[in-house]
């Protein structure tokens, strides 16, 4: 927007009716434009994580007072009655006792040496033994045959190629430290040499990770396998720095298993990589990016805790009736579907469609409060935040209301977000990754790692097993899944 050169006294003295009439108008543009930019700068400052989909780390120390979208719940805080404890419980067998006699009385000095005691009290104190790394020297015979002069060696086991190597224990830690953890090489170092007095290279970090990613292939194979026979999937993209540049980290989950996967694009060729959407004919929930409605052959879910965070922005910055009349709706709708039978699969139509209704009444009154723009030139006309929200609810109904006509798709995409909740505190911790081979070789063991744990199973020893040759090769899903 070019500036109005400013006028002297004379020089507006000057002006005549068509003049002044041109000024005005000129002035009139460009106070319609100031004010529309005002209200953009405006909207942008009055965006946090709870209104928008700024992550809340982008609050910072000015972040405003919680708003919870969620209803007080009738239970008491604090753990509620009949649930599991985890109390630490004395055990039958210690693996050690300690006595403590009695000597003398404490009143008359009396010696209580040869007296048996009534009773025994008994403490019991869990602690750590001191961590020390062990050397098993391995030694193979050599042996010259009488028959025919040669020689014969002894066989070593797998790990024990070389005259000297750390054991599948050490470098299930290291990787364990680096890829779950997500300690940088140098801090796994130190903590090595604070545990156990011993100080590996970074290099004997990356390379157990590296042969980490190549034992567990099985189990990637049939994750990827599994996702792509799902019924519901979740997906989600984010930003990942490699060597300095901006790349898009790519992830594709269920309640069992996920899968990460790096690109250097965030967009359908990205997707079309990763290779989960192209195959799949379930239902894929996400945020709405475009790019995932490229792929027809599934059907699709959009995260409505997007939708309620969206709708509390309007409430608060153009204080429109239909944002806040959708959100109760919204949260009603989830509220029912959340406390139905547990034999039902769906909605009944008739409630199905009476929640339709209602969701179009307050769209129509949506398009109340915010008339289409005028067209005043060619091309797409800019429009609110509150009228594009309006727009994409009403585009996408069917997608935003899925989770009422099938049970199994959920009402948000929270899933995804936490499986991509680590990936972005790996990012913070190290800054970026230095190479793509890394990167790729940290989603595999992420893929392997985050898939174990939503299936109960340890992560340290699952990264062992790997190491040993037995990676876990994760259950299917059951049918309702």
């Amino acid at each position: 927007m070019t500036p109005l050169p400013p006028l002297s006294r004379e020089q507006f003295d000057a002006l005549d009716r068509d003049g002044l009439f041109t000024l005005f108008l000129s002035m009139h543009g460009q106070m319609v434009k100031m004010a529309e930019e005002i209200q953009s700068l405006r909207d942008q400052l009055g965006k946090h994580s709870g209104n928008s989909h700024k992550p809340p780390s982008s609050d910072g120390y000015a972040k405003p007072s919680p708003k919870s979208r969620r209803e007080r719940g009738k239970r008491k805080s604090g753990g509620q009655p009949g649930h599991k404890g985890h109390t630490l419980r004395q055990v039958a067998d210690p693996d050690h006792v300690v006595l403590h006699p009695v000597v003398t009385c404490l009143d008359c000095s009396k010696d209580l040496g040869g007296v048996s005691p009534t009773r025994i009290e008994k403490r019991q104190v869990f602690d750590l033994p001191p961590a020390r790394i062990e050397v098993t020297e391995h030694r193979g015979e050599v042996k010259r045959c009488p028959g025919c002069g040669s020689l014969a060696r002894g066989v070593f086991p797998s790990e024990a190629e070389q005259a000297t190597q750390y054991g599948p224990g050490v470098r299930a830690v290291a990787a364990y430290l680096s890829g779950y953890q997500l300690l940088p090489l140098a801090r796994t170092v130190e903590l090595f040499g604070d545990l156990f007095g011993h100080r590996p290279s970074e290099s004997m970090i990356l390379n157990a990770s590296k042969r980490v990613v190549e034992k567990i292939r099985p189990s990637l194979d049939a994750i990827r396998a599994q996702l792509t026979a799902s019924g519901v999937i979740h997906c989600d993209e984010t930003g990942l720095r490699v060597d300095g540049k901006l790349c898009w980290l790519h992830t594709v989950g269920t309640p069992r298993l996920t899968w990460y996967a790096p690109h250097r694009r965030r967009g359908a060729e990205a997707m079309r990589a990763v290779g989960i959407l192209p195959d799949f004919r379930g239902c894929a929930v996400h945020d709405g990016w475009k790019s995932y409605f490229t792929f027809d052959e599934c059907a699709h879910a959009l995260c409505n805790v997007h939708h309620l965070r969206e709708l509390q922005f309007v409430q608060e910055r153009y204080e429109q009736t239909w944002a806040e009349g959708m959100s109760v709706l919204l949260r009603e709708m989830h509220a029912v579907v959340k406390t139905a039978p547990p034999e039902w699969t769906c909605l009944p139509r008739e409630q199905r469609r009476m929640y339709e209704r209602l969701y179009d009444v307050w769209l129509f009154r949506g398009k109340v409060e915010n008339p289409s723009p005028k067209q005043s030139r060619p091309g797409r006309c800019k429009q609110t935040p509150a009228k594009n929200l309006l727009d994409r609810l009403e585009g996408y109904k069917q997608e935003t209301l899925a989770f009422l006509r099938d049970f199994r798709v959920p009402f948000d995409n929270s899933l995804a977000e936490r499986d991509i909740r680590m990936m972005k505190v790996k990012q913070k911790v190290s800054g970026c990754f230095r190479t793509w081979q890394g990167t790729e070789q940290f989603c595999a063991i992420r893929s392997y790692i985050s898939t174990a744990r939503k299936q109960d199973i340890g992560v340290l020893d699952a990264i062992r097993n790997a190491l040993l040759g037995q990676p876990f090769i994760p259950a299917r899903a059951s049918p309702a899944e």
